[in-house]
């Protein structure tokens, strides 16, 4: 019988190895040996109650976390509820710039300096694509 009288908490999970000897009664040589290997673990009743403390605060994190997500998601919501002004903006101008006129047509109401070249309103269909 093998007892661990200085039983804490600390002490769980520690492996400890016992070696056990057979030999004859009048003779000094073993017939065998074996080594054990043991680890103290906690009682069913404390490793219950480890399990819900560790259930309890992953409960608690898990609430937590939720809190936080809907604190932060107003602002995210209201900062990201659309297309920016910036690429909203730059989508008309690349609209405007394809329904200008092409260099070379004669026949516009259009000013000269506002008739865009091929080129031009590739980029601009490229950046509205």
């Amino acid at each position: 019988v093998i007892r661990h009288r200085d039983v804490r908490a600390s002490y769980y999970g520690v492996i400890d190895k016992f070696r056990l000897q057979v030999s004859e009664q009048s003779q000094r040589k073993a017939l065998g040996k074996k080594e054990i290997i043991a680890t103290l673990l906690p009682s069913a009743k404390e490793q219950q109650q480890k399990e819900e403390e560790e259930k309890r605060i992953k409960e608690h994190l898990a609430e937590s976390v939720f809190f936080d997500q809907t604190l932060c998601q107003p602002e995210n919501r209201t900062a990201s509820s659309g297309p920016s002004l910036l690429t909203v903006f730059l989508g008309i101008v690349c609209i405007a710039a394809l329904m200008l006129p092409t260099l070379g047509e004669m026949e516009s109401l259009v000013p000269l300096y506002l008739h865009l070249s091929v080129n031009q309103k590739l980029v601009a269909a490229y950046v509205l694509g």
